[in-house]
């Protein structure tokens, strides 16, 4: 959910003013067409607005996914909105919607769309704690209920063919780093945890894990962005941290997709640690 992401570390999650669904989606219409890299011909609004009287994004559970389609070429884009009192959205199960999330599809992007979209509502479906939205107080549990939704995701792409992998990537590194030395390793997969890390020059890291003590560990390491950049390899405290693959983005963005590997105790649930 790499758009998603963006969207909060961009600043595109807002708190959508009182009004309709054709207003709500205006207005969160707006924040996209207002971004210096999007074609001042972009009518985002008039396509958004359009492909509603034909298909009604409502995904149920108080969630929305409007999608913009365009030709013209340019990044896939995203932009949230948190209503308190909910919107009479249409959606298939009638409920009213308090999340928006829109996003902004040029054609060379849409499998990727597709994919990300595919995923928020498997992971919705599968998660409870994602499903009642009516009870958020403020803009900030919002955000912190759409990083669920994103560690969630990570955690359900996990297969029993990648869980494997997983084993066998955590011993060959363990292995090579000479942190086992001739004996027979047994990784406990439960120990693996996937955790993605948005490194921003002149931000705060974003990290993104289910477990608590390793995000808050994470946040404080000095000059982080630094240390991923010079090694796929990093320890800090009780985890091993492994980079699997980066990608820079603009204006100097590096997603990093990483495996920690506890190394002492049990995952930390990340709702037992103070947000920021």
């Amino acid at each position: 959910m790499k758009a998603l992401l963006a969207a909060l570390q961009e600043g595109h999650l807002v708190e959508l003013p009182e009004g309709t669904k054709e207003e709500s989606l205006q207005f969160l219409s707006r924040l996209i067409e207002a971004d210096p890299n999007l074609d001042a011909t972009s009518l985002v609004e008039e396509a958004i607005l359009q492909r509603e009287k034909s298909k009604n994004s409502g995904l149920g559970y108080g969630w929305a996914c409007p999608v913009a389609r365009t030709p013209k070429e340019g990044e896939l884009m995203c932009a949230a909105g948190w209503s308190p009192h909910g919107i009479d959205y249409g959606a298939p199960d009638k409920n009213p919607v308090h999340l928006i999330v829109l996003y902004y599809v040029p054609d060379a992007r849409k499998h990727e769309h597709l994919k990300e979209i595919a995923a928020l509502n498997r992971v919705i479906e599968k998660t409870p704690d994602l499903q009642n939205l009516s009870t958020l107080k403020d803009l900030a549990e919002a955000r912190h209920k759409i990083l669920d939704l994103i560690n969630a995701s990570l955690d359900l792409s996990v297969s029993d063919a990648k869980a494997r992998m997983i084993r066998l990537e955590t011993k060959a590194a363990l292995v090579a780093s000479q942190e086992v030395s001739r004996q027979t390793i047994s990784v406990d997969i439960s120990r693996i945890i996937p955790a993605s890390i948005l490194i921003m020059p002149g931000s705060k890291p974003l990290i993104l894990a289910h477990d608590g003590d390793f995000v808050h560990q994470m946040e404080n390491v000095p000059n982080l962005g630094e240390l991923l950049a010079r090694n796929s390899r990093m320890e800090q405290g009780s985890y091993v941290v492994l980079i699997r693959s980066s990608t820079i983005y603009h204006l100097d963005r590096v997603f990093y997709d990483c495996l920690a590997l506890n190394t002492v105790g049990p995952i930390s649930p990340l709702r037992n640690q103070s947000k920021s």
